[in-house]
């Protein structure tokens, strides 16, 4: 049973990467060194900072740095904000009366604004920040405050996270909401990842604190999870795509589970409402697909992908909940183009097979022997004209066929025999 839990700060609590991103970047700058996007700085940003600037910076003393990084930091950190699911997991550790600790290499001087900023201290019974290597500090914390092991879970957002808990002989918890991506998260292979701390604590909640789930009978297992996404069209005829941390990172479109009873339909009308903020209309099935533990979603998952597509709002202003990262209108062609999730490609192809195929039964001619004989193509009108007489057509007057045998003949004479009535 899970009694104890410490907590990274930045990106598992609170969102500061963009103000992070934003203070490296002016570090490099500083440096001569070329600036990153924001996926560059998540994929190569890493724990203890000094290997990244030893990495990108080796000319340029630690000391030097540092200044640089705070002096921007501070000028931007009003960006912090907490996360979705924080505040909540915090009281649930209050409510159950788990002891919480706090282990970050964030510095004291910007943990104190953020602290009081989030008004966190009071679900904190002890923080340690300031800490370069979390590997060499957590034996002191497990010793210090007398915590078992086997009773402490570490929930945190990077590598070094896991690598800290694995150290200490601890559970490791990683979230989706922060620095690492995905596949960065499972190569360190923590005991558990889940998509937000929301999550952690439904799986607390339903497992009695234990951190797996009790194995259950296969009778008693869940079946498939049926969910519906929108491929959803805007007057320029665009397409909406949405990038989450759930999938990898990759692109895919709006969408989520089907309730107890919930039509397809209106479950689609409410996920697209919750995830874009936007009602649609002129909803069109397209397809089923099975999705069976796919490695591009976060957590082994049998889900039934029931996709449509639908329009938006003629002046569509997406808003997006904490589901998706950010969103983007393209083209048809262009989205394939993207890196975009397995499920989502084989719709995209779907849908521009479909408009491929009415387009060409609109302009496509007929057959060529039937262009011959027809003397038209298709979407030509019909010319019709009056049969022409023998006469007309050059043939010769008369009966048109012969009559060998002269059995009309027999028919006329024996019909003159008749008596007449």
């Amino acid at each position: 049973m899970i009694r104890n839990i410490i907590f990274d700060w930045s990106g598992t609590l609170v969102d500061d990467l963009p103000a992070v991103w934003n203070a490296t970047n002016y570090v490099l700058a500083q440096a001569e060194r070329a600036e990153m996007t924001l996926e560059q700085f998540r994929a190569e940003f890493c724990l203890p900072f000094t290997i990244f600037y030893d990495r990108h910076t080796p000319h340029v003393p630690l000391a030097q740095l540092e200044s640089w990084f705070h002096s921007r930091f501070r000028q931007v950190q009003d960006s912090v904000r907490e996360l979705p699911h924080a505040r909540q997991f915090l009281q649930f550790c209050r409510d159950r009366n788990l002891r919480t600790f706090l282990l970050s290499t964030v510095h004291r001087d910007h943990f104190a604004v953020q602290l009081a900023l989030t008004g966190f201290q009071p679900y904190l019974d002890k923080p340690y920040v300031n800490v370069w290597d979390k590997r060499k500090k957590i034996h002191e914390i497990l010793t210090e405050n007398h915590l078992e092991p086997t009773e402490t879970l570490f929930v945190g957002d990077m590598q070094h996270d896991i690598e800290t808990a694995k150290h200490g002989g601890i559970h490791s918890c990683a979230v989706l909401t922060g620095y690492n991506t995905l596949a960065q998260l499972r190569a360190a292979d923590p005991d558990l990842i889940v998509e937000h701390l929301g999550e952690l604590r439904e799986l607390l909640e339903r497992n009695g604190l234990e951190l797996k789930p009790r194995p259950k009978p296969l009778v008693e297992s869940n079946g498939p999870v049926v969910t519906v996404g929108g491929l959803i069209f805007d007057a320029q005829n665009r397409v909406l795509l949405v990038r989450t941390h759930k999938w990898s990172n990759l692109w895919g479109i709006p969408g989520g589970k089907v309730k107890l009873g919930e039509t397809c339909e209106a479950a689609l009308r409410r996920e697209l409402k919750e995830e874009t903020n936007l009602d649609i209309h002129h909803i069109q099935f397209v397809l089923a697909q099975d999705c069976i533990n796919s490695k591009e979603f976060y957590r082994e998952a049998h889900f039934v992908l029931l996709n449509y597509t639908c329009r938006g709002p003629l002046s569509p202003a997406v808003k997006l909940n904490d589901e998706a990262r950010e969103f983007r209108w393209v083209a048809l062609d262009q989205a394939l183009a993207m890196d975009v999730n397995q499920p989502t490609r084989t719709l995209l192809l779907a849908v521009t097979r479909r408009n491929h195929k009415s387009k060409g039964a609109a302009v496509r001619p007929l057959h060529p022997r039937v262009q011959r004989r027809s003397g038209k193509t298709r979407g030509q009108p019909r010319q019709t004209s009056k049969r022409r007489s023998p006469h007309e057509r050059g043939l010769p007057l008369g009966p048109r066929k012969t009559d060998p045998t002269g059995a009309r003949g027999k028919r006329r004479a024996l019909a003159s025999r008749l008596p007449k009535s």
